[in-house]
């Protein structure tokens, strides 16, 4: 009798050739790269340093593309966005210490978001691993106790018979729900030697799924089936799980109003009738939410950005869908279903009956004319106007990156994504920099559409050097930078909280005379002219830059009072 886990895959002769006559020169490195094509890479981020040359080395060897970067950090919300957009774990090859240590933010930004990135970072030689004080160059007496509060899962090589292994249980940490960076370091002289090891030829990398359990999707049924004012709350878990189209199913059976996170951007139809859209951070929206007898919570921990500062307070049961154990239940008692949003979402459709309510689509438009009411109460029509232009000008197919500025902020709420996986923005973790490098990632995963890029000169100043980035790889990005001479939101709390500000107004260079000291075009614009001009430069090929000189406030918040 032969079982499943009794069979072997048996080499190819070409496969079994490769083995007995490995090329010769080949180095760790090369182990790293062969891992990385076996397991359906294509393109690796990063930048080279002295501890990791026998990885990029390898790299002239290899079909994979490089893109390099000029800082580390923006290397890692390069390899987030790629990874975002393609859904693949994406490689960042790193430098040991200072360079390794440059990550931390794009990391801590991944992790936040759940975006696959497979960080490989050299490490000191061998024998200086355990915490010595030997001397080396970069030296730390723990690397990855640097990254273990921040990634998913360290993996530490000591030897190249690990390096395959090593890899691959990395990358399947990466993309098992919730996907999520993770960390990999390989000793500089295990990369530098010469190795005897076979060719690696393939991969067995498959992620682990996260199915719920039948016994809660049983009793989350019964709540919604017998609801009389459900409603859901939908966080980027639904995107990261391709669930947009399953969460509009159930909504429609159980017209259930849908509000989006601002990590759930597009994942249900802005325009649908029970679309509460993304005002999430209003107070009509809030007190709609909290009447709801059961809400539905699926892929968010209800954080600070998802509950108006942690002002909502639901009255009614509350079913949690979420694929991260440690967010289930975190902010709010519920049936806490640890799954991930795709398969919990199918097992309530199997179950879940029909709902009928007539008054569902009523009440979504009457919480969307008083939140417009109060919009339109504050004279803000310069920032609606903005945004707008932003939106006509900005192709639908095409992703949009925004950093923490005021605009940005705008979007999280009033910005239509035109679908699922369009818009990513830094509010997972609120470092700033991330809006041009992820774009620049998110080009190079898909070169068929333009991406846009959103900054405030604050951000945009963490970012520059990647205009030359940009140039030498001819990324399809549009860079919109808000110039409005310092720390905008940073200066509106401060005048608020103490009527002065302190720290937040910048020099700054001509972006126009910058931008196109790298070769890249530029554009001053107005309000006026915004949508002409951010139009015109989207529909250019390669990398732009379209400058606005303008202040612009925020909408005034709700949850203070």
């Amino acid at each position: 009798m032969t079982h499943d886990h009794d069979l072997v895959l048996r080499p190819t002769p070409a496969q079994t050739e490769a083995a007995l006559n490995p090329p010769p020169g080949r180095n760790g490195g090369d182990l790293v790269v062969e891992t990385l094509a076996g397991l359906g890479a294509t393109t690796v981020f990063g930048l080279p340093g002295q501890h990791a040359l026998g990885m990029f080395d390898a790299l002239r060897r290899s079909d994979l593309r490089y893109i390099g970067l000029r800082v580390e950090n923006n290397a890692g919300f390069a390899a987030d966005a790629y990874g975002r957009i393609t859904g693949e774990a994406a490689p960042l090859l790193l430098s040991t210490g200072p360079g390794a240590l440059t990550s931390l933010a794009a990391l801590q930004e991944a992790a936040a978001a759940s975006a696959p990135v497979l960080a490989i970072s050299s490490q000191v030689p061998t024998a200086g691993l355990g915490g010595g004080r030997h001397g080396y160059l970069h030296e730390l007496p723990d690397q990855a106790a640097s990254f273990r509060g921040v990634v998913k899962s360290v993996h530490t090589v000591r030897t190249q018979s690990q390096i395959p292994s090593a890899i691959e249980a990395a990358w399947t940490s990466a993309l098992t729900a919730p996907h999520g960076p993770v960390w990999v370091e390989i000793p500089q002289d295990v990369l530098l030697a010469e190795t005897a090891i076979p060719v690696v030829t393939g991969g067995d990398a498959f992620p682990e799924e996260l199915p719920p359990r039948p016994e809660l999707t049983a009793v989350a049924a019964d709540l919604l089936s017998k609801a009389a004012r459900p409603a859901i709350i939908a966080g980027g878990g639904v995107v990261r799980a391709d669930a947009s189209g399953k969460l509009r199913q159930l909504a429609e059976r159980l017209q259930a109003p849908v509000v989006t996170t601002p990590g759930g951007k597009g994942a249900f139809p802005w325009t649908h009738p029970l679309s509460l859209q993304s005002w999430i951070e209003d107070r009509h929206t809030t007190d709609f939410l909290e009447d709801a007898d059961v809400l539905l919570v699926v892929g968010s921990g209800l954080g600070e950005l998802s509950s108006n500062y942690h002002t909502f307070k639901p009255r009614g049961r509350v079913v949690q869908i979420e694929a991260d154990l440690g967010k289930l239940e975190s902010n709010h008692p519920a049936l806490g279903i640890h799954a991930d949003a795709r398969l919990a979402l199918q097992a309530l459709l199997e179950t879940v009956p029909a709902r009928e309510d007539a008054t569902a689509e009523d009440r979504v438009r009457e919480v969307l004319a008083k939140v417009a009411d109060r919009i339109a109460s504050q004279e803000l029509t310069l920032e609606q106007d903005v945004l707008a232009s932003v939106r006509r000008a900005l192709p639908a197919s095409s992703p949009s990156f925004w950093d923490m500025t005021i605009l940005a902020y705008w979007a999280w709420s009033a910005f239509d994504a035109k679908g699922p996986n369009h818009m990513h923005s830094a509010q997972g973790a609120g470092g700033l920099g991330y809006a041009f490098p992820a774009a620049l990632g998110a080009a190079a995963a898909d070169p068929t559409r333009p991406v846009l890029a959103v900054s405030g000169d604050g951000g945009a100043l963490y970012s520059i050097a990647e205009l030359a980035t940009a140039r030498q790889y001819d990324l399809n990005v549009t860079w919109l930078i808000v110039d409005d001479g310092g720390y905008g939101i940073l200066r509106e709390y401060m005048n608020d909280a103490f009527g002065e500000a302190t720290a937040t107004e910048l020099s700054r260079p001509d972006y126009v005379a910058l931008a196109e000291s790298f070769g890249v075009p530029g554009v001053r614009t107005t309000p006026e002219t915004l949508e002409q001009d951010l139009a015109k430069a989207l529909a250019a090929p390669g990398p732009s830059v379209v400058l606005l000189p303008a202040v612009l406030r925020m909408f005034a918040p709700t949850h203070l009072g």
